[in-house]
């Protein structure tokens, strides 16, 4: 929904259009860019009491969500960077993985595995990718119809992430059945219990790797010491499962979403596929600000500061929704439009900052090699079935999104 649309729906308080944002529900069925647009004209920075989550600051506009992200000093990720509910109390990766964690261990941490996301590292990968795409695509071209979700999006980053975490050939069916089940199953029971398996093979594998270190990130994790002291091997744990996360779910999730407005938007479809080469890189950009698919970043204010003209106090929460930041028409022309040819496009789907995300470029590099095989094998492409939405407030985007595939 436009800002337009949004100042003529129905009055409600601000408070609850931001109580709506933390029910899944209304990321999976209902239209949670309403509600971000209400709140950015009427109340972008809120303080939202304690209820099922704690107390946090909402932020919607992207001035105060860039100005968060980029001072790590202020605002900072150690203490956990998203939402959870009081019952579940601190998150277990507080101030042990590369996103939770105070300046100077980020720094460490980061310095470890930033080598293997440098363009020079990528280039060696890009014809490994390319080979990859073409065979995932041209599989689901010739059975017909595909789930795009995962038979195409999921495929190739956790090929990808298995590539740099070294993870056997012969484990790797194992890894893209749990990850798929942890990010796609249709229960929490089933998505927990595969989360489960993945931190139990990651704890065994950091083991062997300590023992016998391997040309891999993580043996190189195993390697890393802080403070004078290896990283307990639960820290590598932790952060293998990050890497794994990020590198695969927010991937797929901006591919499949991205598809999808394609899609909708047959000019644009259209634009795509007769000048790739010209248009990829702007389209790709655009199709990471149009899915935001990390719905928020939590930061924990580290000494008193203004924001916004509101007063935080050191301790308070603070939530950046990103989707809202990339929606903020002080910001981007015509917001709400999807525009493959957009520029300028800054926006901070990938965070901003310290933080922005370490493997960014890869990411990008994944979805342009599906994108340029799904233009040149797929001649005709329909529905086959209705899409469905996550019903998280963790990552927004699509679940399923049935195809049928002619070549």
């Amino acid at each position: 929904m436009s800002a337009t649309a949004a100042a003529h729906a129905p009055r409600t308080t601000a408070q609850e259009d931001t109580a709506r944002l933390l029910d899944g529900e209304t990321h999976r069925s209902g239209d949670p860019y309403a509600l971000w647009a209400r709140l950015r004209e009427q109340e972008p920075v809120l303080w939202h009491g304690p209820g099922e989550f704690p107390g946090f600051w909402s932020l919607t506009r992207y001035d105060e969500i860039d100005e968060v992200l980029r001072d790590a000093r202020t605002y900072s990720s150690a203490s956990g960077i998203l939402l959870r509910p009081r019952a579940q109390g601190d998150d277990p990766g507080g101030n042990r993985t590369l996103a939770l964690s105070e300046p100077e261990r980020h720094r460490r941490l980061r310095g470890a595995v930033a080598g293997w996301f440098a363009p020079r590292n990528l280039r060696r990968l890009s014809d490994a990718l390319d080979a990859q795409a073409e065979r995932i695509v041209r599989d689901a071209v010739a059975a017909g119809r595909t789930d795009f979700v995962t038979g195409i999006a999921a495929v190739l980053p956790v090929e990808v992430v298995c590539t740099f975490l070294g993870i056997p050939e012969r484990d790797r069916p194992d890894i893209v059945e749990w990850t798929t089940d942890a990010f796609c199953a249709g229960t929490a029971t089933e998505r927990t219990l595969a989360h489960l398996q993945i931190l139990d093979y990651f704890g065994e594998l950091a083991e062997r790797r300590r023992a016998q270190p391997g040309d891999d990130l993580v043996s190189v994790l195993a390697a890393v010491h802080v403070d004078g002291r290896p990283l307990p091997v639960e820290d590598v744990v932790l952060n293998c499962d990050n890497l794994l996360v990020g590198g695969t779910e927010n991937v797929r999730l901006a591919m499949s979403g991205g598809m999808l407005a394609l899609l909708e938007r047959p000019a644009q479809w259209e634009l795509l596929r007769t000048g790739f080469e010209e248009v990829a890189g702007t389209a790709i950009e655009e199709i990471l600000r149009w899915t935001s698919s990390a719905t928020h970043l939590v930061r924990r204010a580290a000494r008193d500061a203004v924001l916004g003209g509101r007063q935080v106090r050191e301790g308070d929460l603070v939530v950046c929704w990103l989707p809202s930041a990339n929606r903020d028409p002080a910001h981007f022309a015509d917001p709400d439009a999807f525009d493959i040819r957009r520029t300028p496009n800054r926006h901070l789907a990938l965070g901003a900052g310290p933080h922005y995300c370490v493997g960014s470029q890869l990411a990008k590099l994944e979805i342009r090699a599906v994108l340029r095989e799904f233009v040149r094998q797929v001649r005709g492409v329909e529905p086959d079935g209705p899409p469905e939405r996550l019903d998280s407030v963790v990552v927004g985007g699509l679940r399923t999104l049935p195809l049928r595939l002619t070549g």
